[in-house]
């Protein structure tokens, strides 16, 4: 044994740190047995590191090999510059000795070259010093991943250590995109440079965020996320949460919590890291899509609640009631830990425009927006379609108008919750209203809105009907509506206002649409078949009068007026509502698609928003309305006039003295007796608005009717034939003067011929001759030359 043991060297040629080992490794003889050991374990130790000094030299070398390759660049520039230089001098050198013409070739050409030669060659620098730079920092990042990734690999129980690498890279990769972003503002033609940079970056990245969000998930299910939902209590009631749960985002203390916390921050780091990548890489575009996206800590925290909720769901097809009570109760129940436990993670990651309750609140109505169209709206489309062929559609009607209620209550409700961040829901923008309702199912089905559309109109016209049957409608006013201020007496039938509260259902229920696309094509789909059902039922009473009577009778007249009033009803009611911003908004963007459709058509602009979106039917009551007060008027005149008939054709008693005893001629009293009672059934069953276009309709006419008939004819008037006319029209203007102060204003005809006969007889030689320049001198204006020359002839 002794022979094959080795001495060992001197302590005196060992360093004190291998003397200072091998005492703490050979202090006893039984030490001496392990050495074996110790000797494996050395040469292994001596292995890995002779393995990692191998790594760093070929790193080293790579690093040496484009330094030098940066280095021959700049030095070849270095001595073409010394060279040039020594060119210049010498050529200064001769220029002191030659002519002035000579220095001014120096100073004029080569000088200017040469700072172009020195100024690219210090771009030349800079850009080889940028590249180092991003090439050390894109190093640095991928060695991070990369330890991060082996980390996670081989399971190391230091869950620290990888966030810790992780944090290194989110770091660098920072520093990385600030240069990148101070390179693309400086110097824009390097960008093969910045590409090639963003591709090392964005490989990097591919492997980042999915390990990040990985080991967040992990740290989740450590958590005890997601909380289990089956002892949620739905009752319904909101004053509290429910005591069978805990929320595990409060609950969690110590290291987890750190771990937590941290990783929730990186990944609210990486993803403004990604925003601001995208708003640099699509810069003269649209940025929109790289502002604002969900945010991907929220995300982590709504997906597995989505998933286990889906378990519920599945039997609750046929009451979805369920559904939406359980995704409330999730949503307000774990709002607050939004608010108070992440929202100063997000404000420190410095994401800027993110609140954690909004984010929430989303992803939460985004979960089951995602779970009604693709579950439930699809099995009531397919139930429709079953009874569409069956003839019968009531129950799959009901059962798509109740999930419309359900979806109505359960956005106010969640939009309710959304303001208590701040957030004003009636100034949002319909991108961020669309996150925060359930109506956004129908953004990517307008097919599913329209099918909506004819359900709610189908219903309404179901719900019309007996209106429109009942008699009664007909005849009573209408009540429990407020008077318009363009009204005061309305006198509308009550079919009015059934037609008025069924549109403004359906329209009430088309507000919780959050697009203004969406609004009006909903709008228009039922507004104006409501608005002409009504319009049409208008019209068959109104033609319905006039074919039994030809509107003789005072029934039909106050048939007719009925009609009219409710048209200058609904009339006015869309007009008012035409002036709210809801409408308005609707109006503008259509008129924006319009001119869009029809390449700048200026006139199918300004017509379409005369009245924003309800234009068109505005004018088709407008039209009504007018026809048939002109029709009233025409009715009336017609029968003045077959009542004066004889009082026209009479032309002798123009001759005559009144009769005596008579204020007025016998045969013009039954005409302005007939006239006297039409008016007044008409302004007893008119709204006043109307009324008034009626009788300024008429006067014109019997103003004509009267002129024509009397003055217009080869009549002689004497001084009583005077007399006795300005008698007959005074008490014709006298029925007219309770609804005017100067009823003669609106018969410009006969008053004026009225003036020439009474005319002396100088006065009327003057007519004779002075023409038109007399007539208006003398206040005739709207009769002509003619027309005047011919009463003053009549006159005896």
């Amino acid at each position: 044994m002794d022979s094959i043991i080795r001495t060992l060297p001197p302590p005196s040629s060992l360093s004190p740190s291998v003397v200072s080992f091998l005492n703490a490794k050979l202090n006893t003889r039984e030490d001496l047995d392990q050495a074996p050991g110790l000797v494996s374990e050395l040469r292994s130790q001596c292995h890995a590191l002779d393995q990692s000094l191998s790594d760093l030299n070929t790193q080293l070398r790579n690093y040496l090999i484009n330094y030098a390759s940066h280095s021959d660049r700049t030095g070849a520039l270095l001595r073409d510059i010394n060279s040039k230089l020594g060119d210049l001098q010498s050529a200064s050198c001769s220029a002191a000795s030659s002519s002035d013409g000579g220095s001014g070739k120096v100073l004029g050409e080569e000088l200017p070259a040469l700072a172009k030669e020195v100024a690219r060659v210090d771009t030349v620098r800079t850009y080889a010093e940028t590249a180092l730079k991003l090439d050390t920092l894109v190093g640095d990042i991928e060695d991070a991943v990369s330890s991060a990734v082996k980390r996670t690999l081989r399971r190391e129980p230091s869950t620290k250590s990888s966030e810790e690498m992780r944090g290194r890279a989110i770091r660098t990769l920072k520093l990385t995109e600030d240069t990148l972003r101070f390179v693309a503002k400086t110097y824009p033609q390097w960008t093969r440079l910045v590409l090639a940079v963003d591709h090392r970056v964005d490989r990097s990245l591919a492997i980042l965020r999915p390990q990040a969000i990985a080991d967040h998930r992990s740290l989740l299910t450590s958590l005890g996320w997601p909380p289990p939902l089956s002892t949620l209590n739905s009752s319904g009631t909101e004053s509290k949460q429910s005591a069978d749960v805990q929320n595990p985002l409060f609950t969690m203390k110590g290291d987890l919590k750190q771990l937590y916390c941290e990783s929730f921050l990186a990944l609210c780091s990486l993803q403004e890291l990604q925003r601001q990548r995208k708003y640099r890489q699509l810069e003269g575009q649209n940025r929109e899509i790289a502002l604002h996206q969900p945010l991907w800590a929220i995300e982590e925290l709504v997906n597995p609640i989505s998933i286990a909720s889906q378990h519920h769901f599945s039997k609750w097809v046929d009451k979805p009631e369920y559904i939406f009570a359980l995704v409330y109760k999730v949503t307000r129940d774990y709002v607050d830990s939004m608010d108070e436990l992440l929202q100063p993670l997000v404000d420190e990651a410095m994401l800027s425009g993110y609140s954690c309750r909004e984010e929430w609140i989303s992803a939460m109505v985004t979960s089951l927006s995602t779970y009604l169209a693709k579950e439930i709206f699809p099995v009531y489309v397919s139930q429709l379609d079953e009874e569409s062929t069956s003839g019968t559609q009531s129950q799959a009607r009901i059962s798509w108008l109740h999930l419309i209620d359900l979806m109505i209550a359960f956005d106010k409700r969640i939009q309710s919750l959304a303001s208590h961040s701040g957030i004003l829901l009636s100034l949002q923008e319909d991108g961020k209203l669309e996150k925060l309702s359930s109506f956004s199912v129908f953004c990517d089905r307008p097919d599913w809105l329209d099918l909506w559309a004819d359900i709610e109109l189908t219903d309404a016209f179901d719900k019309l009907k007996p209106e429109i049957e009942n008699e009664r409608s007909w005849s009573m006013e209408v009540h429990g509506v407020a008077v318009l201020s363009a009204q005061e007496d309305n006198k509308s039938p009550a079919i009015a206002g059934a037609f008025h509260q069924r549109l403004s259902a359906v329209i009430d229920r088309c507000r919780s649409l959050p697009s203004i696309t969406l609004r009006s094509r909903f709008l228009k789909l039922t507004g104006p078949p409501i608005i002409h059902k009504f319009l049409g039922s208008l019209l068959f009473r109104c033609q319905e009068a006039e074919g039994l009577t030809a509107l003789t009778d005072d029934d039909a007249l106050m048939k007719v007026a009925k009609s009219v009033n409710a048209a200058r009803y609904f009339e006015s009611i869309l007009n008012e509502w035409c002036e709210d911003i809801f409408f308005l908004e609707m109006g503008l963007n259509q008129v924006t698609q319009l001119d869009t459709s029809t390449d700048g058509n200026d006139f199918c602009s300004e017509e379409s928003s005369g009245n924003g979106i309800l234009y068109e039917e505005i004018k088709k009551l407008e039209e009504f309305r007018t026809g048939w007060v002109e029709k009233l008027s025409v009715v009336v005149l017609r029968g003045f006039g077959v009542c004066c008939r004889d009082y026209l054709k009479n032309k002798k008693q123009w001759q005559e003295k009144g009769e005596e005893g008579w204020m007025v001629s016998q045969s013009f009293v039954g005409a302005l007796d007939y006239l006297q009672g039409k008016m007044s059934v008409l302004e007893k069953a008119l709204n006043r608005m109307d009324f008034v276009g009626v009788w300024r309709s008429l006067a014109p006419g019997l103003d004509k009717l009267i002129f024509n008939g009397i003055l217009m004819t080869n009549a002689k008037f004497s001084d009583g034939g005077v007399e006795r006319l300005s008698n007959d029209l005074t008490v014709l203007f006298g029925v007219f003067g309770a609804w005017c102060l100067r009823p003669e204003g609106f018969f410009p005809k006969l008053s004026e011929g009225l003036k020439i006969l009474k005319m002396g007889k100088k006065q009327l030689q003057n007519c004779l001759a002075g023409g038109e320049i007399w007539l208006k001198e003398n206040g005739i204006r709207h009769l002509t030359a003619i027309e005047s020359e011919k009463v003053a002839k009549n006159r005896i």
